[in-house]
C-alpha cells in the first residue's frame, strides 16, 4: 500500500490544539491557508525555471532599472499550484534591488510578464556601479529552480492602525497570531535550497504585519509621487498579496526578507508594471 501523502495542516492543527490553542481560533487561522509553490535548487521537482541567467527580453523592452533574480515558466506550473490568477503560459521574470538603505524608501524590484511566442533576444547589461558599493552584496544566485507544491500560512500579528504607536495593533480577529505561528515554523520542513516561494504568504522578521498589505500601502504612497503607474481600478492595499518571497542567502543580507506583492485586479489585468517590491532586515 503506497503511504499517504503527509497533510501539514492536519499535523498544525494537532500540534496547536495542544499548545492549548483555543479550536475556534485554530480553525480561523487554518482557514486562511493559501497554496504556493516552492521553486528551489535543492529539490527533485521538475525544472520550471532558473535563478539569474541571462536575461531574454523582447527587443522592444525598456532595459530593467535593477537586475533579474529569477525566471519562471509559467506553462511548467501545475493548475492549482497557486491561488494567484497568473498567465497561463508564457516567462515572468522577477527583478530586484535588495538593497537594506532603500528599505521603505521606494520599490526594491519590478516584474515582466513575457508572452509565449514573443521573439527574445539575450540583453548585455551593466547594472554594477552603485550595486558594488556595498562591501555586503556580491552578484545574484543562480541555478535550476525545481517545483514542489506546499501550503501556506500568514506570518502576521497584527494590523496597520493609523495614529497608533508604529501604525499599528495587535490584530483583533486573531488574539493567538503569535502562538499560531511559532507552531507552525516549529514544524518540521524540507531544506530547498535557494529559490522562489510563489503564491502563499510572504513573511518577516518582525511577524506585524501582513508584509503584502504594508507592500500595498507603500505602492499608493509611490503612486501620489509619480514613480508607480495608476492602477485602472479601485486598489485598497488589504487587496495586495504575495507574488513570489525569495531565498536569496546573499552574503551580509542572510537575514533579510525580500517579497514582490501585487494587487489581485492588477494581476487579473497583468499589470506586472504595478508589482511593488519590499525587504525587511534586522541586521
Amino acid at each position: 500500500m503506497a503511504p499517504e501523502t503527509p497533510d501539514p495542516l492536519h499535523e498544525f492543527r494537532e500540534n496547536a490544539l495542544a499548545e492549548g490553542i483555543p479550536p475556534d481560533e485554530v480553525a480561523r487561522w487554518t482557514d486562511l491557508a493559501r497554496p504556493c509553490a516552492v521553486l528551489g535548487t535543492g529539490v527533485d521537482g521538475p525544472v520550471v525555471g532558473r535563478l539569474g541567467g541571462p536575461l531574454m527580453l523582447p527587443a522592444d523592452a525598456p532595459d530593467p532599472w535593477c537586475k533579474l533574480a529569477a525566471t519562471i515558466d509559467l506553462a511548467a506550473l501545475p493548475a492549482g499550484a497557486t491561488d494567484l490568477d497568473l498567465p497561463a503560459d508564457g516567462h515572468l521574470l522577477l527583478f530586484a534591488d535588495p538593497d537594506p538603505d532603500r528599505i521603505g524608501q521606494g520599490n526594491l524590484g519590478t516584474a515582466l510578464h513575457v508572452p509565449a511566442g514573443t521573439p527574445v533576444e539575450e540583453r548585455p547589461m551593466d547594472l554594477d556601479p552603485e550595486w558594488t558599493s556595498y562591501p555586503y552584496e556580491k552578484d545574484l544566485p543562480e541555478g535550476l529552480l525545481r517545483l514542489t507544491t506546499d501550503v501556506s500560512l500568514p506570518y502576521f500579528t497584527s494590523v496597520h492602525a493609523p495614529g497608533k504607536p508604529f501604525g499599528s495593533v495587535d490584530h483583533p480577529d486573531h488574539p493567538h497570531a503569535n502562538e499560531l505561528i511559532d507552531v507552525w515554523t516549529d514544524m518540521p520542513g524540507e531544506n530547498t535550497g535557494r529559490g522562489l516561494q510563489l503564491g502563499g504568504y510572504a513573511e518577516d522578521e518582525y511577524w506585524g504585519e501582513d508584509p503584502s498589505v504594508a507592500a500595498g500601502r507603500e505602492a499608493a504612497r509611490a503612486v501620489t509621487r509619480g514613480e508607480l503607474p495608476p492602477p485602472e481600478t479601485d486598489v485598497r492595499p488589504e487587496g495586495w498579496v504575495c507574488l513570489a518571497q525569495w531565498t536569496h542567502g546573499l552574503d551580509g543580507l542572510e537575514m533579510a526578507l525580500y517579497s514582490w506583492s501585487i494587487s489581485r485586479p492588477d494581476l487579473a489585468a497583468g499589470r506586472f508594471d504595478r508589482v511593488y517590491a519590499t525587504m525587511t532586515w534586522n541586521p
